[in-house]
């Protein structure tokens, strides 16, 4: 049986996982899957290597009621069909790694201890990607774990691009923006030098849009700046997040409106965002087919709040030589990329409308200033070459 690596990404209402085989120096797809729904109407699916669903069961809400207990519903699962023999190490999705983890690192008490006290930082996710790291250490606690955190790649900023107009002492202390997504740009960082080298080494800006959203401004395939901040609150709209806002808003709603902290936390991360903007949905599919005015407003905002982001961004690269798109809306809405395209018609950007919507990756028109790419992203083959990575760095330290 050949060896592989799990991978595990968990968030605050699903769990992910993807089974690599390692063959050589290279990963070979074996199993996907996951639960979504956890708490409401949890559904478990596993496909084979090529996508075909082996597995889809659903589960009434009280079954499967925390994260908690869908991490143990999928070791059991890896346990009945013999699936985790194989496995020689397990590589997580850890959202935060603050001030103390700058590369992936091997999980031991001490490693577990300090990601924990960055939980506050992090309150939608860092709990969900701890839990399975806890999980596996009581049933395998032999198995190496191997956290990949998504502030890793933005910890080489220039302060200039790190700081927030506050007290030095604070950022001293670690209140600073951190950035997130860091996986996913890493990988299309990557990606886009596979595709054009030469294009890899100017200044690009990515757009990672999702259920979270957020970009990255990269020089030399390099992060430089991006819009999300001291927490995954901050930067772009999002499917239920705020993103940027006036500090003096929520003091309002505290000293004026009565909220207390977690009612404002809740409002802010579960409530607002494209939700918030419509009264009707945090999907950009739902939006786009609506013909309610509130839908369309809610679109515009997005569209426009990522097309003024990506202009702030090219100022600090001095310039643009491509814009990316990935993730979920970004690699599959291809109005949302033409309305961003439009609102940065200053920039110079020109979209090839048959382009867009063929499903090819380059879709840039004749005359344009910079290259428009759509690069699908892939975080858990990410998080698998860490895991690989590392493990072989282990391997030899141990037959030093």
């Amino acid at each position: 049986m050949s060896d592989s690596i799990l991978v595990v990404n968990a968030g605050s209402s699903s769990i992910k996982f993807k089974l690599f085989r390692i063959v050589g120096a290279d990963l070979v797809p074996l199993l996907s899957g996951g639960m979504n729904g956890i708490g409401a109407a949890p559904a478990f699916t596993v496909k084979d290597g090529s996508g075909a669903v082996l597995e889809t069961r659903r589960f009434a809400a009280g079954e499967i009621p925390d994260g908690l207990a869908a991490q143990h519903h999928l070791a059991d699962w890896f346990t009945r069909h013999r699936a985790g023999e194989s496995i020689v190490a397990v590589g997580h999705r850890v959202v935060h790694g603050g001030p103390d983890f700058s590369a992936p690192v091997l999980v031991d008490d001490a490693v577990l201890r300090t990601l924990e006290t960055f939980i506050p930082l992090a309150p939608l996710h860092q709990l969900g990607n701890l839990d399975p790291i806890r999980v596996l250490r009581l049933r395998r606690p032999d198995l190496p774990q191997i956290a990949c955190f998504d502030t890793a790649f933005h910890r080489g900023h220039p302060e200039l691009s790190d700081r927030f107009a506050l007290p030095r002492s604070l950022y001293d202390e670690g209140l600073r923006r951190y950035g997130f997504h860091g996986l996913s740009y890493e990988y299309v960082a990557g990606r886009l030098r596979d595709l054009s080298p030469e294009t890899a080494d100017g200044r690009v800006v990515v757009a990672h849009l999702g259920s979270g959203a957020s970009l990255c401004a990269l020089k030399e395939g390099r992060s430089e700046e991006t819009t999300m901040g001291f927490t995954a609150l901050d930067g772009l709209p999002m499917g239920t997040r705020c993103g940027a806002l006036d500090p003096g808003a929520v003091l309002h709603l505290i000293e004026q409106k009565g909220m207390t902290p977690s009612e404002v936390g809740h409002m802010l991360y579960h409530e607002s965002g494209l939700l918030g903007l419509s009264g009707l949905s945090s999907d950009v599919r739902t939006l786009l087919a609506s013909d309610r005015a509130e839908a369309g407003m809610a679109v515009a905002f997005f569209c426009r709040r990522v097309a003024q982001a990506a202009a702030a961004l090219a100022v600090t690269l001095g310039g643009l030589d491509a814009f990316v798109f990935t993730a979920g809306i970004g690699e599959n809405a291809p109005e949302i990329r033409r309305r961003i395209i439009a609102d940065l018609g200053l920039t110079g950007l020109i979209l090839s409308n048959d382009a867009n919507r063929s499903g090819v990756a380059r879709l840039d028109a004749a005359g344009s200033r910079a290259q428009i790419w759509v690069i699908p992203t892939d975080e858990e083959r990410m998080i698998a070459r860490h895991t690989l990575r590392l493990l072989g760095q282990t391997a030899a330290g141990s037959s030093a």
